[in-house]
């Protein structure tokens, strides 16, 4: 007779948050290889056993997508890692990458029991198993393919985005006939030209898209929707029954103060861009064009002023100041990421806020 596992309390499981292995600050900060190292096996069954199996299941109900997570996490203790990517990919084709860039914090983490303030522990590392089972999916080539029923409808989406990727996923699994149209040379959005690899590998990317592929998805690169056919057009003479329009956030903000004009002044997704998706960074094996400049600073603390300040030492800044207008614990970055930047050596200013560029004498930056 099988007997009942025993009921897990805060006090029986362990008590701290495994950590992850890393690249040494000051080596990782001179190359593009990824941060974060990933779990291993052993890593991520002590993490897992962290979990409750709470009845109410508050994961669930703060991730975007209702993953179930505790059933994936009780599927790592079995050791039935394929098991756990089954149940993780019913409802979200892209672990690997959510595991790495999603705020677990604010989401599922956030609301983790073993975490809540009366308890004094850190909640479980939901995003770092999630990427420890996407991970072993793509190195053990598993991919999750159901049958799918179709249903004689077309769909096309705009943008090959993280949004795009997933309607398209859906749709297809619905039994939809499914295109996606993208602007850029290559499918994934800002997972592609945002995101660094030191975050986000590209391999990493390119993957998990596979796996939308495999589900009947067609890609259509180098289109840019508005130019050569319009929405209505897809509607009617192309023949989709219905479009999604996944295009991004857009045009950047300033903040509209003087020399915004100057040379040697970016926006954070023009740097990103021509860095990940250009090759900027292999210079000169690609000729992208790109000034890095000796003495760098990023206005802003977001997660994309985090990239754009990493990005800059990398490319051989010798200083790099974030300047940010209120203070550290404002700040919208995740706090994984602060701490990142700071042990490479960002130099942050606090409760700091520019008034104006001020320009050389060939109308390029010369300081704040």
């Amino acid at each position: 007779m099988a007997t009942k596992p025993k009921k897990k309390t805060i006090r029986s499981i362990p008590q701290e948050r495994t950590p992850m292995p890393e690249q040494e600050p000051l080596i990782r900060a001179k190359n593009f290889e990824e941060v974060a190292l990933g779990y291993r096996v052993e890593e991520a069954l002590v993490e897992a056993e962290r979990c409750l199996q709470c009845a109410d299941e508050p994961c669930v109900r703060g991730c975007p997508v209702g993953i179930d997570i505790p059933g994936f996490i009780r599927k790592i203790t079995e050791k039935h890692y394929h098991g756990a990517y089954d149940i993780i990919t019913d409802t979200n084709l892209l672990p690997s990458v959510c595991g790495r860039v999603c705020p677990q914090e604010n989401q599922c983490e956030g609301v983790c029991t073993v975490g809540q303030p009366d308890t004094k522990l850190e909640p479980v590392a939901i995003g770092r198993l999630e990427r420890f089972i996407g991970d072993t999916a793509i190195r053990e080539g598993w991919a999750n393919v159901p049958y799918i029923e179709p249903n004689g409808l077309r769909v096309g989406i705009v943008g090959a985005g993280p949004a795009g990727l997933a309607c398209a996923a859906d749709m297809a699994k619905a039994g939809c006939e499914v295109v996606v149209y993208e602007a850029f040379h290559q499918p994934g959005g800002v997972l592609k030209y945002g995101i660094p690899d030191f975050r986000l590998p590209n391999d990493t990317v390119d993957a998990e898209i596979r796996k939308v592929e495999a589900l009947g998805v067609r890609f259509e690169c180098n289109t840019l929707v508005g130019r050569l056919f319009t929405i209505e057009q897809m509607r009617t003479e192309m023949g989709f029954d219905a479009v999604f329009i996944g295009t991004g956030a857009g045009y950047p903000s300033f903040m509209g103060i003087p020399g915004e004009s100057l040379n040697g002044v970016l926006s954070a997704n023009e740097l990103l861009t021509r860095c990940n998706l250009l090759h900027a960074r292999d210079f000169p094996a690609y000729d992208t064009p790109l000034q890095p400049g000796k003495h760098v600073a990023v206005i802003g603390a977001g997660n994309t002023a985090m990239d754009a300040l990493r990005v800059s030492l990398r490319l051989g800044a010798e200083s790099v100041h974030c300047i940010y207008r209120r203070s550290k614990t404002e700040a919208p970055a995740r706090a994984e990421e602060i701490h990142h930047a700071e042990e490479e050596g960002v130099d942050f200013n606090w409760l700091t806020s520019p008034v104006e560029i001020l320009a050389d004498a060939e109308g390029s930056v010369r300081a704040l």
